[in-house]
């Protein structure tokens, strides 16, 4: 059943890569909920609880920590949305090989299927209020060479199709092809749904990020001023982009923003700005969304930034200035 509510909250991380220890701080989810938020996206590495070579062999001691995710979501009434950041042959970050390809190897795909069917068993009774599988982060862009829009495709129905073997039920997303940034409208007719992100221009949510190659990137200013460029990122260029996924909304389709942010190199006026002209463009399509991350360099607790008189939050360096745009949207 499609969700009824916008969701705005945040991603939460202690669970995102293969070193992560899963223990999750409750306070987290309480500040979330009295801060106004109801959502929380738990960005996973399926080889926390299938460590071994033998992928099927799976390590019960962190499912359990996934349960305790759920159930904190519960308590503090946040709708939970676990996705397979590493999935079984695939994810968008460096890291160690995979043993097999999610977009060509059919063991790599059975095997993804397996891990959503496992998930599916093991929660089938939570409603789909309090919790949402999001199949695989931010899928590449398409291309004849590497994942074709039809290998995408095959892959979403197999994940579909064993989630709802054990949970027909179960609300479901696929994320837009391309990194998340174009809708997947051959995969409309699903009843599922699906997930954009908020990462335009990159020079500026991303600037000075160690993981991105940006050699000659200038100090980031919102909007654009790029006098050599025919279409500099404004609100405008914004506005276009984000109405594309609004008619994917129109057409029955929930769609929902899983990862937006702004790194902490960029000035934080910038980084305002942006955000202002951003939340307004998703309010007015009623698409939801999801801060990465709550604490450290996208988020407002803890983030290091340079140029932000911080409050402090039990202990914390809470960035009040950005929580308070982000509760007015």
């Amino acid at each position: 059943m499609k969700p009824k509510i916008r969701w705005r909250g945040f991603n939460l991380v202690s669970m995102f890569t293969d070193h992560n220890d899963g223990n999750f701080d409750e306070a987290d989810f309480r500040w979330i909920r009295d801060w106004g938020f109801n959502f929380v996206r738990i960005p996973m590495s399926y080889r926390l609880w299938a460590p071994h070579p033998d992928v099927y062999q799976i390590d019960e001691g962190m499912l359990e920590k996934v349960d305790r995710v759920i159930r904190l979501g519960q308590t503090y009434g946040l709708h939970v949305s676990l996705n397979f950041h590493r999935a079984p042959g695939y994810c968008i970050n460096p890291g160690p090989d995979e043993p097999f390809d999610l977009w060509h190897d059919t063991s790599a795909e059975q095997a993804f299927a397996f891990h959503w069917n496992l998930f599916a068993n093991r929660y089938r009774s939570i409603p789909s209020k309090d919790l949402s599988f999001d199949l695989v982060n931010e899928p590449p862009a398409p291309s004849e060479e590497g994942m074709r829009l039809e290998d995408y495709e095959r892959v979403v129905r197999a994940g579909v199709a064993a989630i709802r073997q054990a949970d027909p039920d179960r609300f479901i997303l696929c994320e837009g092809h391309s990194v998340g940034n174009e809708p997947c409208w051959n995969l409309a007719d699903l009843g599922i749904g699906q997930s954009c992100r908020a990462y335009y221009p990159s020079s500026l949510t991303h600037y000075r990020a160690s993981w991105i190659p940006q050699t000659d990137w200038p100090v980031p200013v919102w909007p654009e001023e790029n006098a050599n460029h025919p279409d500099p990122w404004n609100r405008e260029r914004l506005y276009r982009h984000y109405e594309n996924w609004a008619k994917l909304a129109e057409s029955g389709v929930f769609v929902h923003c899983g990862e937006m942010g702004v790194y902490n190199h960029t000035p934080h006026p910038v980084t305002l700005a942006w955000y202002r002209d951003v939340l307004e463009i998703l309010s007015e399509f009623q698409i939801g969304w999801s801060i990465w991350n709550f604490r450290r360099d996208f988020g407002i607790l803890d983030t290091d930034r340079q140029d932000v008189a911080y409050e402090d939050w039990h202990g914390h360096k809470l960035d009040r200035q950005l929580l308070t745009l982000l509760q007015a949207y």
